[in-house]
């Protein structure tokens, strides 16, 4: 039973850091395209207020998804402490926890903030640079 459990944990560790990824990429991709297509219409902006209401759609559109991105890398994040903290339990009651530094924790937990700052200076960006440019 106890291996099943933890190839369940395992299992649901990867789906975790599958799930991440797309969060990742996808909240990067749109920040990216938004630059694209925001500093592609600045100048139509100047004289045209329609170009310059898609403008602030896109900014919407951004600040949706990347809210949902740090929301879900947020519960990624605690999600992952808890399998962990579950893993290291049952390494524990099986007295092979010597086997799994515990300072991964902390390790995992840097890398979610590191990943949420890159998701909200992208998106920052994305936003600011076509403002400016106006």
């Amino acid at each position: 039973m106890i291996e099943h459990v933890h190839n369940h944990i395992t299992s649901e560790l990867q789906q975790n850091a599958k799930t991440d990824i797309i969060f990742i990429l996808a909240s990067i991709a749109l920040n990216l395209i938004a630059l694209a297509i925001n500093a592609g219409s600045v100048e139509k902006s100047r004289t045209d207020d329609t170009a310059l209401f898609v403008m602030f759609i896109f900014v919407a559109l951004v600040i949706i998804i990347n809210l949902v991105a740090i929301i879900g890398l947020t519960k990624g994040k605690q999600t992952r402490a808890k399998l962990l903290n579950g893993l290291i339990n049952m390494y524990r009651d099986q007295q092979v926890d010597k086997y799994y530094d515990a300072s991964l924790l902390a390790s995992y937990s840097v890398r979610y903030n590191l990943f949420i700052l890159v998701v909200v200076c992208t998106g920052i960006i994305s936003i600011i640079v076509p403002f400016v440019m106006r």
